[in-house]
């Protein structure tokens, strides 16, 4: 889930003066440089499957990878719920140490904030009305097509020809009128899809995968990069290098013990879709917010 218009990022905040023993004293009191020493202030939308929270308690499958790795590095989580919106303006004016929730990579967002290595990848998931088959864009053409404000799909479906944007303001104004027939297709988070599909099927939908654009259609219009599988990420203040880098060793240890896996399988996914980096992604963030020899994790 992502904007493609990212917030105005507000200025860095000023380096103040200390001594040598005090510098070193806040370094070991509070190692990641979070907003509360011990505490990772964390903001979400409630988007299950991926986030909610029940009482005090995070639920769902970022929820669930973020408060592992918090557990390791000795940090207490604190929740604030709050709109997509207001998830990625936290982080761009560093009210909150991250946030999480399908967020998806853009070289835009890096811009502003700082993105973790990817827990997981998309596929290119849509939910379908009344059965019918569409497997590539231009099956798409001439379509009544819906997502979410803000999400990276939004100038997508606008590249497509023919194509009508319905732009809802969450998730459930896609499903509500995906039921009813106003539109034919639904583009959202592909566990969103599974899931709803699972818990709905009254709503009588089906999740197809979009065979993704290929290079040649992406160079001729650029915006279709998004229909292809995107790497999500857990978005960190500009400010916190060094809360991203740890949260990144942790998520690289999940893929390396099989925790990652695990998840994926009890959130409906197939890992060979999910936890496997499609060709072209280590070269998005090489040189950008990534070394020149970086891979994305990989099972």
């Amino acid at each position: 889930m992502a904007a493609t218009a990212a917030l105005t990022a507000l200025g860095s905040l000023s380096a103040c003066g200390g001594s040598a023993s005090g510098s070193s004293a806040k370094s070991t009191s509070n190692p990641y440089n979070t907003l509360k020493p011990g505490v990772l202030k964390v903001t979400i939308e409630p988007y299950q499957p991926y986030t909610a929270r029940q009482g005090d308690k995070l639920v769902g499958i970022d929820s669930e990878i973020l408060q592992a790795a918090a557990a390791k590095l000795n940090l207490k989580i604190e929740t604030q719920v709050t709109d997509f919106n207001g998830m990625l303006g936290s982080i761009q004016s560093r009210r909150a140490d991250i946030t999480i929730g399908g967020i998806a990579w853009t070289k835009k967002r890096q811009e502003q904030g700082l993105f973790t290595d990817p827990p997981y990848y998309s596929p290119p998931a849509m939910a379908v009305h009344s059965g019918k088959q569409y497997s590539t864009v231009q099956s798409l053409q001439g379509l009544s097509l819906g997502t979410v404000t803000g999400y990276v799909w939004v100038d997508s479906i606008r590249s497509i020809p023919g194509a009508k944007l319905h732009a809802y303001p969450n998730a459930q104004g896609v499903f509500n009128d995906l039921s009813a027939g106003r539109i034919q297709v639904g583009f959202l988070d592909p566990l969103l899809v599974i899931y709803t599909q699972q818990k709905r099927p009254d709503m009588h939908f089906t999740t197809q995968y979009l065979t993704p654009p290929t290079d040649a259609e992406v160079k001729q219009k650029p915006t279709y990069d998004a229909l292809r599988p995107y790497m999500t990420s857990f978005y960190i203040p500009k400010q916190e290098p060094k809360l991203e880098q740890a949260i990144s060793t942790q998520i690289r240890q999940m893929y390396t013990d099989g925790e990652m896996t695990a998840l994926i399988k009890k959130y409906g996914g197939d890992p060979n879709q999910f936890l496997k980096p499609s060709p072209w992604m280590a070269g998005q963030r090489q040189g950008v917010d990534r070394p020149a020899g970086w891979q994305p994790p990989s099972i």
